[in-house]
């Protein structure tokens, strides 16, 4: 699947990874329309605790794609030296919980060449000044010198700007568009409101929407995206730089001074009702805040801003979905958790397949077509569609 410098190519999404995926179209000569459903990062971009990592075991050519997903937003940081605004490779600190050892993870991370520092307890103010010491374990923490943070509507904001530089037309608060499909061949997109954008190839990076919209095309892929929320909090008075990630609460600055947090037991508190709509308990909310404040220096007093819900979008067996989508010529879809951290490589890498028709050795581990090598429970069988030969 090649896109000719004639052929138009329509992105449906406004998050990370449809407007990277845009702005690479664009500058390298596509003739590019980019369409969201609202403005543009007020989905999972927007609500992200943006860490920017490849922490942990994972698959070794996730890991790799992790890796080269870090370099370019090294490479992003030396040509735009604005973006210390927005872009920071402070660090990051965890820690185990009650009962745990990090000792294996810090074992692993060493193993692959990950940038990994065993930290004792005393050394904690060395590394990390703004971590309150007594909330770290007694056995140390792991400090991961490369890693770091992006804001991702700040970043996404530059990137359309380069895509329209470049000549994309970005078309914003077009409700829930959809791919148009004729014979099993793109054509277009329909927008929210019935009307019609052409195309020669759409690549859907709808973040967790991709698996029903691919669904409503007979394609079907795990999905395991959960509802989610991050707690974004008034300014604090304290410096923050590094990220933590600790047993009950993540925590990351932001531009303004103020803190993102997460969890995983808040995100279990989240009340999903049957209309599909999302609550998140008062009491969830005031949790994170006191336990960010546990794990800061000083403890200082947290209160919240604003909360970001939605669906997190995560594969159903945890790694992207990049490609081809099998069945449908001319489509093209990003799925994955971690947007932030793959959001520049995926956008470079997906462009060029889509351009160039060539496939890239370094996605073919994240093509569709594996769920149905594996048939994992919920994907379609090997007799549910043929699959095209990989771009």
């Amino acid at each position: 699947m090649s896109a000719a410098a004639s052929e138009k190519v329509v992105v449906i999404g406004g998050g990370i990874l449809g407007v990277s995926t845009a702005a690479h179209l664009a500058r390298a000569g596509a003739d590019v329309t980019l369409v969201t459903a609202g403005p543009l990062a007020d989905g999972a971009s927007g609500r992200s605790i943006a860490w920017l990592n490849s922490s942990g075991d994972r698959s070794s050519a996730y890991h790799y794609l992790r890796l080269l997903a870090l370099d370019r937003y090294r490479s992003w940081g030396a040509r735009h030296p604005e973006s210390v605004e927005y872009l920071r490779f402070d660090g990051a600190l965890k820690w185990a919980g009650p009962d745990e050892s990090f000792r294996p993870t810090f074992e692993f991370e060493r193993s692959v060449g990950y940038d990994s520092l065993w930290v004792e307890k005393a050394d904690i103010a060395r590394v990390a000044p703004d971590v309150n010491v007594d909330a770290v374990a007694d056995e140390g923490a792991i400090f991961n010198p490369g890693e770091g943070w992006v804001n991702m509507p700040h970043l996404i904001g530059v990137l359309a700007a380069q895509a329209r530089a470049a000549g994309a037309e970005v078309i914003e608060n077009a409700g829930d568009a959809r791919v148009d499909v004729a014979d099993g061949v793109v054509v277009g997109v329909v927008l929210g409101d019935g009307s019609r954008v052409a195309a020669d190839r759409v690549v859907l990076a709808t973040g967790p929407g991709v698996p029903a919209q691919l669904a409503d095309l007979g394609v079907t892929i795990p999905d395991a995206s959960p509802a989610a929320f991050v707690l974004f909090t008034d300014p604090v008075d304290v410096p923050v730089r590094t990220v933590l990630n600790t047993p009950r609460v993540a925590v990351r600055p932001t531009p303004d001074g103020r803190l993102v947090l997460d969890a995983g037991w808040a995100e279990e508190s989240i009340i999903v009702g049957d209309d599909g709509s999302i609550t998140v308990p008062d009491a969830s909310v005031q949790g994170l805040l006191d336990e960010a404040s546990k794990v800061l220096a000083g403890a200082p007093a947290l209160t919240a801003s604003r909360v970001g819900a939605g669906w997190k979008p995560i594969p159903g067996d945890g790694e992207p979905v990049v490609g081809p989508v099998p069945g449908v010529d001319g489509l093209y879809a990003l799925f994955t958790h971690s947007g932030a951290t793959l959001g520049l490589i995926l956008g470079e890498l997906a462009a060029d397949e889509v351009l160039s028709g060539q496939p890239s050795p370094v996605l073919q581990s994240f093509r569709i077509e594996r769920f149905a090598e594996q048939e994992l429970p919920g994907s379609v069988g090997t007799d549910a569609w043929s699959p095209v030969a990989p771009v």
